[in-house]
């Protein structure tokens, strides 16, 4: 880890002027992912900005939805009793991931911004087009179980590491953030990137933009489960993760939100899918057929393709558990 500046930030204009400033510099806050990144040489920015003294750490709910500062460790979220009662799905999500320890320290924000896991990526002695564009993607010959099966490129089949973020794609969430001009609202969908030609660019965050909130809306969902394939009960990252909410009412789907980790660069919503359940009654039947729309389109690599059926068997498990 190389030496460098550290400066606490006193208000969000200025932490946002200081990044913009130094395109060396990095936010931090929890920083369980960044130190992981600076110990690995991955990054090795000149300055940190640390903005925990920042004002954005409360959790504020009303009846149009739910607002959660980016500082708000992942543990405070996911036990906040408007939290757990309005969106379980995000209370379950933020409890599958890491460890007891992480969630203490991780932060919301710093969850929206992790980085892969990709085991290429973090390794600074073979190409990744991530680290170093232009490189190469080691991945694509190597050893790829745990890679995408969506939206991937010849660039990139890394997958995006976040529980939290699969149950946030599901409820429409809009991040809310500050740059030098003003505030901006960037709709979930739209705020991770798939790799295309870019795959060092995980976000459309532009330079000196920091996340102030994610804002969920209310819902009418009364059927909810988050349910994580991992290799170990214990801190380890999603094979396979769905998320799903609903609205039953008489034995009928009025409304359904599905959305998957650990098969894409970015959260991956289930659109389609999601169609497919409207207006009928909860069966097996239905979810199998829901299962194998969600997977139509898969591509898979030599080590991966076992996701495929795992995927369809964790869509159908999911949406058993949900509706029971």
């Amino acid at each position: 880890m190389i030496n460098f500046e550290y400066t606490r930030a006193g208000t969000i204009k200025a932490a946002s002027e200081a990044r913009q400033k130094d395109s060396s510099a990095q936010f931090i806050a929890g920083g369980t992912n960044l130190v992981d990144l600076m110990k690995k040489g991955i990054i090795a920015p000149e300055r940190l900005i640390d903005i925990n003294g920042l004002p954005l750490k409360e959790i504020k709910s009303d009846p149009k939805g739910i607002s959660i500062g980016a500082l708000v460790p992942n543990s405070v979220a996911a036990e906040n009793e408007a939290v757990k009662k309005q969106f379980p799905l995000l209370s379950m999500a933020l409890n599958a991931g890491a460890s007891a320890q992480l969630r203490n320290m991780a932060t919301v924000g710093g969850n929206i911004m992790q980085r892969t896991r990709c085991s290429y990526f973090y390794d600074i002695n073979l190409p990744c087009n991530k680290r170093k564009p232009g490189s190469g993607c080691a991945a694509i010959g190597g050893y790829n179980r745990m890679h995408a099966l969506f939206g991937a490129s010849d660039q990139c089949i890394a997958v995006h590491p976040s529980d939290m973020c699969v149950a946030l794609a599901a409820l429409d969430a809009t991040i809310h953030s500050t740059n030098t001009k003003g505030e901006k609202k960037i709709p979930f969908a739209d705020f991770h990137r798939l790799p295309g030609n870019t795959p060092e660019l995980d976000n459309n965050l532009q330079p000196g933009e920091l996340i102030n909130h994610v804002f969920i809306p209310a819902n009418s969902y009364n059927k909810s489960y988050y349910l994580k394939i991992r290799d170990r009960l214990s801190y380890a990252f999603a094979l396979v993760s769905v998320a799903v909410a609903l609205e039953i009412r008489e034995g009928k789907i009025i409304k359904a939100a599905l959305a998957m980790g650990g098969v894409a660069h970015k959260p991956w919503r289930l659109t389609a899918a999601e169609q497919l359940l409207i207006g009928k009654s909860p069966t097996t039947d239905l979810f199998d057929s829901v299962a194998q729309l969600a997977m139509q389109g898969a591509t898979t690599y030599e080590h991966n393709a076992y996701k495929v059926k795992l995927g369809k068997a964790a869509i159908m498990e999911a949406l058993t558990k949900a509706t029971r």
